[in-house]
């Protein structure tokens, strides 16, 4: 085979999500990068690639959810590899971006966790990142490299239409104020009016009065949210809109999380 000819590409996974790299990994025709990943006694990670990479894009796929400060390490370790192997470029791509609910300083004395997680990439070797529907999607503006923010709202659009929702019965609804951009985003692929669940509270466990802005009544309602954690949030609303007279509760979230 002819340099010309060789790939120029690979694609490697770590821990976090391993058969979604395998499914990417089916899909090119191709196989995973070698990569062993050791744990010492004391919890340090060690990682040696097991293959050449020299001159390559080196595509990096790893979650960030479940153990979620082990899989940050990991990756951040493999990327300081990569880089010292001579790789071309390095791409990371992670399908949920952790720490993204820590975007902001809302009380006194906080850090902003989302901009460090940013700094840490770069400051690894990162080239460019792949992220699926961030928390908050100025977090893009957190990095000085490219940041390619992907949707999964028209996927999860398209099902709902499978299933035959749409039209005049079907509302799609906000669990809080803060999902509304979303919600709407999806209330225009269906081609239906949106509702919001209004929340005020001190803290998310003890709300204090909760309402519905919208006309639930009678209606097929679709609860969209970008994650479910703990699910309080989306349970909540569900009780509610239960409560206003809908008919049906629909869920969908792109990263179940699910702690716990």
């Amino acid at each position: 085979m002819n340099i010309e000819e060789e790939q120029k590409f690979t694609v490697f996974s770590l821990n976090s999500n391993r058969p979604l790299a395998e499914k990417v990994a089916e899909s090119l025709n191709m196989k995973l990068g070698k990569a062993s990943v050791i744990q010492h006694s004391d919890g340090e990670t060690k990682i040696v690639i097991e293959e050449s990479v020299r001159g390559q894009h080196v595509f990096l796929i790893q979650s960030n959810c479940h153990r979620v400060n082990e899989n940050i390490m990991e990756m951040l370790i493999l990327m300081d590899a990569l880089k010292r192997a001579s790789a071309l470029t390095i791409n990371v791509v992670l399908p949920y971006y952790a720490y993204a609910r820590q975007d902001r300083k809302a009380l006194p004395r906080e850090p902003i966790t989302a901009k460090l997680v940013a700094d840490l990439l770069q400051t690894a070797g990162a080239d460019r990142v792949i992220a699926l529907d961030l928390h908050a999607p100025q977090i893009q503006g957190f990095f000085d490299i490219p940041v390619d923010h992907l949707s999964a709202t028209k996927l999860l659009a398209e099902h709902f239409v499978n299933l035959g929702l749409g039209g005049e019965g079907t509302v799609v609804v906000a669990p809080n104020h803060s999902g509304v951009s979303r919600s709407r985003q999806m209330a225009d692929c269906l081609k239906v009016p949106i509702a919001i669940v209004d929340k005020r509270s001190n803290t998310p466990r003890a709300p204090k009065s909760v309402n519905v802005i919208g006309d639930v009544k009678d209606k097929i309602c679709i609860l969209f949210d970008d994650l479910i954690d703990t699910g309080t949030t989306v349970a909540l609303a569900a009780e509610v809109l239960k409560e206003k007279g809908a008919t049906k509760i629909y869920v969908a979230a792109t990263h179940a999380v699910f702690s716990g």
